[in-house]
């Protein structure tokens, strides 16, 4: 499955998401407002972290968005020029991410801005994917 990807490609593209998730989350964007649309404090959110274990899942996450990516950059489509990979992310998400958390969204009564925050995350992550999978071949 491996054969003609870019391991390494595949690796700094999950450390990417990794930092971007820890930037979007982060006082310098997002954390005020995505712990408030949480409805939790961020002492109630300190308290209860569990450790190192979730940073851990969440690269975890990452090298399986990376890899993902990278096997339908790769074995889905012709070359692809960080342009057309970047339409092929925004479709990815689009289809899946955007689409099935919005559903889910809808249904559990998580507020729409929240939803923006998270999708967008993973919106620019996928782009972010693309972008160094196209580029470093």
């Amino acid at each position: 499955m491996l054969h003609g990807m870019n391991v390494w490609a595949i690796l700094v593209s999950a450390v990417a998401i990794f930092m971007l998730g820890g930037l979007w989350y982060s006082p310098l964007l997002f954390a005020k407002r995505w712990v408030a649309l949480m409805g939790k404090s961020e002492e109630e959110l300190k308290k209860n972290a569990p450790g190192p274990m979730p940073f851990l899942l969440v690269f975890i996450c990452a090298i399986v968005t990376s890899l993902a990516m990278a096997i339908i950059l790769a074995h889905h489509s012709g070359p692809l020029d960080p342009a057309h990979a970047v339409c092929a992310a925004v479709v990815c998400w689009a289809g899946f991410a955007g689409a099935t958390s919005f559903g889910t969204a809808l249904f559990s009564g998580e507020k729409k801005a929240l939803w923006l925050i998270n999708t967008s995350y993973n919106l620019l992550s996928f782009i972010i994917a693309a972008l160094i999978l196209s580029s470093w071949r």
